[in-house]
């Protein structure tokens, strides 16, 4: 992973972003030698966030096919919400 440093993205700005996701989809960003931060183009946020949508779909998938799941009013689902708070 290409890495920017803080001071780098200070004094260049987006043009060090910008560069550093030239041949790489993230880069890190250091701080006081420290990597602190990720940065990635909209595009692989947005693939990102779509895998992460796909995994929670597949987990509800499984849970319901398992049977790992409540059937009950809404009534019945704040009073067994109220129990599991107290």
């Amino acid at each position: 992973m290409n890495t920017i440093s803080a001071n780098d993205l200070k004094t260049k700005g987006v043009s060090a972003i910008e560069q550093a996701l030239a041949d790489q989809p993230e880069a890190s960003v250091t701080v006081r030698g420290q990597m602190k931060y990720v940065v990635m183009s909209h595009e692989q946020y947005v693939h990102l966030r779509e895998c992460e949508l796909e995994a929670a779909l597949a987990e509800s998938k499984a849970d319901l096919d398992a049977g790992r799941f409540v059937k009950e009013s809404v009534e019945q689902h704040i009073k067994r919400l109220a129990k599991l708070a107290a």
